[in-house]
C-alpha cells in the first residue's frame, strides 16, 4: 500500500509541476481560473503530493521494504559529496551570485544531485521511484526551460561574489543541519558514523 501511495504521491506532485512546461495549458488554466486562482490550486494540488509522498515513503519503510540492488558502503561518501553541492546550490537560487548565473536554475541543479547523491546509496525500491522520478522531473523541467524560454519575464538581479560566499556559508549551514540533525533524527538514518 505505501509504494502505491508513493507514486500516487508522485504523479500528482511531478504532473502539476509539469503543467508549468506546457506554456499554453498554463495559460488556459490562468484565463479560467485567474492568476491567484491558477496559483492556489497549483499549490493545493502540489502540497497534496507532497504529502502523499512522505506518508506513501514512511508506510513503505514501515511495512513494505524491497531490495532491488545492494550499494558498495563507499557510495555514502559519494552520497554525502553530492549532498554538500545540493546545500550550495539550493541556497544559490535564492541567494543570486555568480553560482546562479553559472548554473542559471540552481534549484533544478540542487533537486537533481540531491536525487542522484540518494540514487546512489539507496538500493531498495522506493527509493528508486522516489529519488528517480523527481530526477527525471528535474531534467525534463530543465530541457523545457531551455526550450521555451520566458522572454517577457522580468530579468532577476544578480550580485557577485559577497552573494557567492554568503550561498556557500548558508548552503555549508543548510548542509550541516540535514546531514547531523535531521537525517538522523527525522529521517532515522545517520549520514555520518554508521
Amino acid at each position: 500500500m505505501g509504494l502505491f501511495i508513493l507514486v500516487l504521491g508522485l504523479a500528482v506532485f511531478i504532473g502539476v509541476h509539469l503543467v508549468t512546461t506546457q506554456r499554453e495549458l498554463r495559460a488556459r488554466l490562468v484565463g479560467r481560473l485567474g492568476e491567484g486562482g491558477y496559483k492556489g490550486l497549483y499549490s493545493l494540488a502540489a502540497a497534496i503530493g507532497l504529502a502523499l509522498i512522505v506518508y506513501g515513503f514512511a508506510l513503505y519503510r514501515a511495512t513494505g521494504w524491497i531490495d532491488v540492488w545492494y550499494p558498495p558502503h563507499w557510495t555514502r561518501h559519494v552520497s554525502a559529496l553530492l549532498m554538500l553541492f545540493a546545500a550550495v546550490s539550493l541556497v544559490a537560487a535564492y541567494i543570486r551570485g555568480n553560482i546562479k548565473r553559472t548554473l542559471k536554475h540552481p534549484m533544478l541543479v540542487a533537486v537533481k544531485l540531491w536525487a542522484l547523491a540518494h540514487l546512489v546509496s539507496n538500493g531498495d525500491l522506493g527509493s528508486i521511484l522516489l529519488f528517480g522520478g523527481l530526477l527525471a522531473w528535474a531534467v525534463v523541467d530543465r530541457i523545457s526551460l531551455k526550450r521555451r524560454g520566458d522572454p517577457d519575464g522580468p530579468p532577476i538581479p544578480t550580485r557577485g561574489l559577497a552573494n557567492d560566499a554568503a550561498a556557500v556559508v548558508v548552503g555549508l549551514a543548510l548542509y550541516a543541519g540535514l546531514a547531523f540533525w535531521f537525517h538522523p533524527h527525522i529521517i532515522g538514518v545517520p549520514v555520518f558514523g554508521a
